[in-house]
C-alpha cells in the first residue's frame, strides 16, 4: 500500500528556559542558568517545519504543554492561589518550580512510540507515550501528551491509542528517540528496531555507571507487544553504556535510521556486528549500513555536533536528505565528513541546515523535535486537519508566536505569575486554531 511519513514536530512552549535539569545531556548542563528566548526558540522550530514542507513532506504540528504546571505543584504541597503557589516554590523549592516550568515537551521524539498499520497484527498505528520517568520534569508530561495525540489522531478505525507504561524505573521508557523503523517503501511491513540502555530487572547485564540509562529492555519488549508487531520483525539493541557515560542520553544521538539505510557511530551499540547481522537478515542483502569511525568523527564531536541526532528523510524526488544543526556546519571535524558523506554517494544524496541553536542550547536537535508517523493516504484523511501544516497555518501560528511568547526568560522569571497566566491565554488560543478540544487541565476544570 502506497504511505509515507509525516513528521509531527513539538512546538516550543512558552516556558523555554536552561534550567540543566537533565543528567547525561551535557548541553542542558552546559547552558544551565543562561537566558533563553522563547519566542526565537519557537519559530526557529517552526520555519524547520515549513522548510520540510516546502520539500515535499507531509508535517505536522505538535501543541506545548501548559507550563507551569500549578496542578502538580498543589500536589506538591502548595496551596493558595496560583500566585501564592509560584511564591511558595520560588521560596522553599526551587527545582520542584524549574521542574514544573520546563518546556520540554517540545522534543516530540519523547512524546510516543509508533508503529504504522503496515507493522501491526490489526492493521491500525499504534500509539504509546513515553512515560519519561526518568526524570520528573519529563514525567509529568504523559497524561497531557496522550490527550494532544488523541485528539490529533482519533479515529478508532485507523489509530489505537494506549496508555503509557506504568511509571517504574525497572519500565523506563522515552519514546521514539529510541525507536527506529526500517523498510522498503513506507507502505511495506517493515523492521522496528527498539535500542535499550540497560535491564530493568537483571543488575548483572552491562550498563552504564555515570549517567543513567533511560531506556529499558522491558519497556520495549512490552511496547512491541502492545503495538502486536510480528516479533520476526523485530530487532532488540543495546546502546553502548559506555557512550552514554559520554552524553549519548537517547539513541538518536548517535544513530538514526530511514528505510533501507541506517546512519551512525561505530560505537552506537552494544555488540554492534550482532546488530547489524539481525537487520542485514530481516531487510535483506541491499540494506545499507552507513557506519563513522570514531577516527573521523570522534563521539564529543557527535555528541556536541549532534550530526546523528539529523533527520533522516527521503524527499517526493527519491533523494535522501539529512536536516542538520547549524553546528555540523561550524565543526570542521564534522563538516569535512559531512563533503565526504555526500560525494561517496552511498545512499544521503544532500544535507539541509537549520539554525537550532535555542533548541541545541537545551540539548535537543532536529531529530528531538520531531515525532514521525507513516500514513496511508486514507490514514491521512482520519488525522485532525487542523494540526497539518499549510501555509495559512503556518501564518497564523507565526502570529500567534509574536503576540503571545516572550524573547527573554531567566530562572528568577518562572516565579513570575504573570507567565502563567499569558501561558493559559495562549494556549487556550492554540486548542481552538488546532482544533484540539479541552486537552490542559485548566480547560477541563
Amino acid at each position: 500500500m502506497i504511505a509515507y511519513e509525516a513528521n509531527f514536530d513539538g512546538l516550543v512552549g512558552l516556558t523555554h528556559n536552561y534550567s540543566g535539569l537533565s543528567a547525561g545531556n551535557i548541553a542542558s548542563q552546559k547552558y544551565s542558568q543562561q537566558i533563553s528566548n522563547p519566542k526565537s526558540a519557537a519559530l526557529q522550530g517552526l520555519d524547520k517545519m515549513k522548510a520540510l514542507a516546502n520539500l515535499g513532506l507531509v508535517q505536522g504540528v505538535i501543541a506545548p504543554q501548559m507550563r507551569p504546571d500549578t496542578t502538580m505543584l498543589r500536589r506538591l504541597g502548595f496551596s493558595g492561589s496560583d500566585h501564592r503557589v509560584l511564591q511558595q516554590a520560588a521560596q522553599q523549592a526551587p527545582k520542584l518550580l524549574t521542574s514544573c516550568c520546563s518546556a520540554s515537551s517540545m522534543w516530540a521524539a519523547n512524546a510516543a512510540t509508533v508503529s504504522p498499520s503496515a507493522d501491526t497484527y490489526d492493521r491500525r498505528i499504534h500509539f504509546t507515550p513515553a512515560n519519561l520517568v526518568n526524570n520528573f520534569h519529563r514525567a509529568i508530561e504523559p497524561q497531557t501528551t496522550a490527550r494532544i495525540l488523541t485528539a490529533m489522531f482519533n479515529d478508532e478505525n485507523h489509530f489505537c491509542h494506549h496508555q503509557p507504561l506504568p511509571a517504574s524505573e525497572q519500565l523506563g521508557d522515552e519514546g521514539a528517540a529510541n525507536h527506529s523503523r526500517f523498510c522498503g517503501q513506507y507502505g511495506d511491513q517493515g523492521v522496528e528496531m527498539f535500542v535499550f540502555g540497560r535491564y530493568g530487572f537483571d543488575q548483572h547485564q552491562q550498563a552504564p555507571t555515570r549517567y543513567p540509562a533511560r531506556q529499558t529492555y522491558e519497556a520495549s519488549a512490552a511496547i512491541a507487544r502492545l503495538h502486536q508487531l510480528d516479533p520476526q520483525q523485530v530487532v532488540m539493541a543495546q546502546q553502548n553504556p559506555l557512550l552514554i557515560d559520554q552524553g549519548v542520553f537517547h539513541n538518536d544521538v548517535i544513530a538514526v535510521g530511514n528505510q533501507k539505510t541506517l546512519f551512525c557511530h561505530q560505537y552506537a551499540f552494544l555488540n554492534q556486528v550482532d546488530v547489524y547481522q539481525q537487520l542485514q537478515q530481516k531487510m535483506g542483502a541491499d540494506f545499507s549500513i552507513i557506519e563513522v569511525p570514531n577516527d573521523v568523527v570522534s563521539v564529543d564531536n557527535a555528541v556536541s555536533s549532534y550530526l546523528f541526532n539529523s533527520q533522516l528523510v527521503t524527499l517526493p524526488d527519491g533523494d535522501s536528505s539529512l536536516i542538520l544543526p547549524q553546528q555540523c556546519q561550524q565543526n570542521p571535524q564534522i563538516w569535512q565528513y559531512i563533503q565526504q558523506l555526500l560525494q561517496a554517494r552511498v545512499g544521503i544524496n544532500r544535507v539541509d541546515f537549520f539554525d537550532l541553536s535555542q533548541s541545541m542550547h537545551n540539548g535537543g536537535g532536529p531529530a528531538c523535535l520531531r515525532l514521525r508517523v507513516v500514513l496511508t493516504e486514507q490514514e491521512r484523511q482520519a488525522v485532525n486537519p487542523a494540526v497539518l501544516l499549510t501555509d495559512t497555518l503556518f501564518k497564523r501560528l507565526r502570529e500567534w508566536i509574536n503576540l503571545h511568547y516572550r524573547d527573554r526568560l531567566r530562572e528568577a522569571d518562572l516565579a513570575d505569575p504573570a507567565l502563567g497566566l499569558e501561558s493559559q491565554m495562549a494556549l487556550d488560543e492554540l486548542t481552538y486554531i488546532l482544533k484540539l478540544g479541552s486537552v490542559y487541565d485548566f480547560q477541563r476544570v
